[in-house]
């Protein structure tokens, strides 16, 4: 079997801030920017990869969510802990710099795991961790 991850999906709250995040900080491409009402389904990705794209969109937009429901993501996505994505980088220090410039929320320095990966962490504008693997 020939799998790939083509898509994955990560809230936004204010598209415009997560769009200068990863197209201004990460250098990813914008592939499609879609809109319906006031909503935004904006897909970027990495420039070396055109199969594999992050959409980000409108949390809680699915119409079977109750405002309860809403709440409640509002709530983990306010502290960081609703959503995650987990980059890569041939050299994880220079990413660091590169995304720490662009003010990005540190939330870990560059560290060697005791698990064997280098690894350092942000959160983008909508509180999603992003972490960035040192490439073996």
């Amino acid at each position: 079997m020939d799998l790939y991850i083509h898509y994955t999906f990560l809230p936004a709250d204010d598209p415009e801030a997560s769009l200068a995040f990863y197209r201004d900080v990460l250098d990813f491409d914008v592939r499609n920017d879609v809109g319906y009402g006031d909503m935004r389904w904006i897909t970027v990705g990495p420039p070396a990869q055109p199969q594999t794209s992050i959409v980000l969109h409108p949390p809680a937009a699915d119409p079977g969510i109750t405002d309860d429901e809403r709440r409640t993501i509002a709530e983990l996505m306010a502290k960081g802990s609703y959503a995650s994505i987990v980059l890569a980088a041939s050299d994880v220090d220079a990413a660091f710099e590169k995304v720490q410039a662009g003010g990005a929320e540190v939330v870990q320095e560059p560290m060697d795991q005791p698990y064997g990966t280098r690894d350092c962490a942000f959160r983008d504008p909508a509180g999603n961790m992003v972490r960035i693997n040192q490439l073996a």
